[in-house]
């Protein structure tokens, strides 16, 4: 049984929502986030990425970064740009991109159901990124982010969800610079907050889409705080993190694009050689994005070609093995290319599919780049089916859009004042 928990929620001021919301924090490097504040000072950027408002050349992992999140989180709601509600609520999230819709619930999840395999990860986590986290929501006490949660739909959740949003009007509404409209309302009233956490009841398992070292940087400050109390208060809102949880109907996974630097010794004929014992290799006249799961397409010289994995070549009723990034990783990048770790060997880069074809066309002809390889999909079945396994899907596996906005809803584990 999966619960969710309703929190007082700190959120913009209507007329500055669409300027205070910004990407996640991990979706851009340091320049960048300087160069989005620049352009608007009020971005919540200057809280998740506060080292862009502190002089070049800090150390982003520095007590100054996370004592500036801090000081800047806290002139928020001092200068009034945000406040917090009166009452713990839920919140519902809608975003539309292009002709894509998802809605979902914001609230508060349960770290012990992450602990105890309720919340479900596919994704291994770095012990450094891990520790960031920790320190961000320790200095900050808040959660600036949400987790990006999943769960096998019910319809009566989903009815019923859009019964409220009939009923009242968005709190937030905007449409972002990424042309991603934004839309939050909130559900204030004690019986429908009652029922909201009923239905809710009834879902036997969350899973983590994006957001896995959020969740286990949680875990860890309710460990340390735990620890420092010699016992554990379920009430306490360190014991939960914030989330948005969408119905896995309403998740779209874009593609994951690889590309590699060198051909690993090989020339362009032997290496065409080599892909072709494991792979069938047809010309394509134009930029080739798969259309069914074990096909890639391959640029190469400034040419599209369509692989098709040969049958054999893997095991299909292996969850991991069957696997489109495993399938290109087991017979290609590693044996031919000479991958051997796609998450640490600086050969290889990966693109999101949110960036085009175009995109592998320019690396490639750039000359920084040698190939270029573009993905099927992956399948939400195919991470809820790792999940459920207790398996690690590969790096690189899922590319989640749109993002989820910071800085709409924050969840403080303490009072600002």
């Amino acid at each position: 049984m999966a619960t969710v928990r309703p929190f007082r929620g700190l959120r913009p001021e209507l007329e500055l929502a669409a300027k205070i919301a910004s990407l996640p924090y991990d979706v851009m490097d340091t320049e960048e986030a300087r160069a989005k504040i620049a352009a608007d000072p009020f971005s919540f950027l200057t809280v998740t990425k506060s080292e862009a408002t502190l002089p070049e050349g800090t150390d982003p992992y520095s007590d100054e970064v996370y004592a500036k999140a801090r000081e800047n989180l806290v002139s928020y709601v001092t200068s009034g740009k945000m406040k917090q509600d009166k009452t713990p609520c839920f919140y519902i999230y809608r975003q539309r991109m292009n002709q894509h819709i998802q809605i979902g619930l914001v609230a508060t999840a349960a770290v012990e159901e992450y602990r105890n395999g309720t919340i479900r990860r596919h994704e291994l986590t770095r012990t450094e990124k891990e520790l960031d986290r920790v320190r961000h929501i320790t200095v900050t006490k808040a959660q600036t982010g949400p987790v990006f949660l999943t769960y096998r739909q019910r319809p009566e959740i989903s009815s019923y969800i859009l019964k409220l949003m009939a009923e009242r009007e968005p709190v937030i509404n905007f449409i972002a610079e990424d042309g991603v409209r934004n839309t939050l309302y909130v559900v204030d009233d004690p019986v429908q907050i009652r029922e909201i956490t009923r239905l809710f009841e009834a879902v036997p398992a969350f899973y983590i889409a994006d957001g896995h070292h959020r969740c286990a940087g949680a875990m860890r400050v309710a460990d340390q705080r735990e620890k420092e109390a010699g016992a554990k208060d379920a009430n306490a809102e360190y014991e939960y993190f914030q989330a948005v949880i969408f119905p896995d109907n309403m998740m779209e996974i874009l593609d994951y694009n690889r590309v590699v630097a060198d051909l690993a010794g090989y020339s362009e004929i032997t290496f065409m050689r080599a892909v072709e014992e494991k792979f069938l290799i047809k010309p394509m006249r134009k930029a080739y994005h798969p259309e069914k799961r074990h096909t890639f397409g391959m640029y190469l010289a400034g040419r599209w070609y369509e692989l098709r994995a040969k049958e054999g070549t893997f095991d299909p009723k292996d969850t991991i093995a069957a696997l489109d990034v495993s399938i290109l990783q087991n017979n290609l990048l590693a044996p031919v290319l000479k991958i051997g770790d796609p998450r640490t060997d600086d050969r290889i880069g990966f693109v999101g599919g949110i960036r085009g074809l175009e995109e592998l066309e320019r690396k490639v002809d750039s000359g920084k780049f040698a190939v270029a390889f573009s993905m099927y999909p992956t399948l939400m079945q195919e991470v809820m089916s790792v999940a459920d396994a207790g398996q690690i899907m590969p790096p690189k596996s899922t590319w989640f859009e749109p993002k989820l906005r910071d800085g709409m809803v924050v969840h403080l584990l303490e009072d600002l004042q």
